[in-house]
């Protein structure tokens, strides 16, 4: 596995989407988006002014510089504009497995196939060229359409975990887990994401 990667400056993009390293400047653009408090409904959290998005850049920062994950801004190629925001987190090099999450875009932004393009690119880099043997996803039990998303990718649903973090008011959540390994990621590319592949 070459984790070393996760120390260089990754940049993926496809027709439809640009994933740009966080720390770029664009990440002023996401007060444009960042605000809406649907966003937020199921993240555990909640930003809503100027020093909340303030704080989440520093620690989305911080937690890259200390090696919990690898963040990503997303851009919208048909308008150059910034989605929102996704990563590889919860990398264990032993074990050569990530989780790819705390993905959320712009209200604009859902629904139009950007995530599955975003996705693609993340996948395929993160089983091709990083190595890894699984790549699982997360989320709330009561997110249906973030789950019906992530079945669309062609992942197994594994389990639900009771009680599995506790949101910012105090709240304990269940989240619903899925996963694709190496040994599917061929078939999964060619049957959900032919539109990507370049021959």
């Amino acid at each position: 596995m070459k984790i070393k990667i996760l120390k260089s400056n990754i940049q993926l993009e496809n027709d439809r989407v640009l994933l740009l390293p966080f720390e770029n400047k664009r990440n002023e653009e996401l007060k444009e988006i960042i605000f809406d408090k649907e966003i937020w409904k199921f993240m555990g959290m909640k930003i809503n002014n100027e020093q909340g998005l303030k704080n989440y850049i520093a620690k989305t920062i911080k937690d890259k510089n200390n090696r919990l994950c690898y963040p990503f801004l997303i851009i919208d190629k048909q308008n150059n504009k910034v989605a929102g925001c996704t990563r590889y987190g919860n990398v264990n090099t032993a074990n050569k497995k990530c989780e790819i999450g705390w993905t959320w875009y712009g209200t604009d932004f859902q629904g139009t196939g950007l995530n599955k393009a975003c996705k693609h690119e993340l996948l395929q880099f993160g089983f091709e060229n990083i190595g890894f043997k699984r790549i699982q996803f997360s989320t709330d039990k009561e997110n249906l359409r973030s789950q019906k998303a992530i079945e669309n990718l062609g992942a197994q649903k594994e389990g639900v975990f009771r009680n599995n973090y506790v949101a910012s008011n105090g709240e304990s959540r269940t989240d619903v887990y899925y996963s694709i390994i190496k040994e599917e990621w061929n078939s999964i590319k060619t049957e959900r994401f032919s539109e990507f592949l370049v021959y």
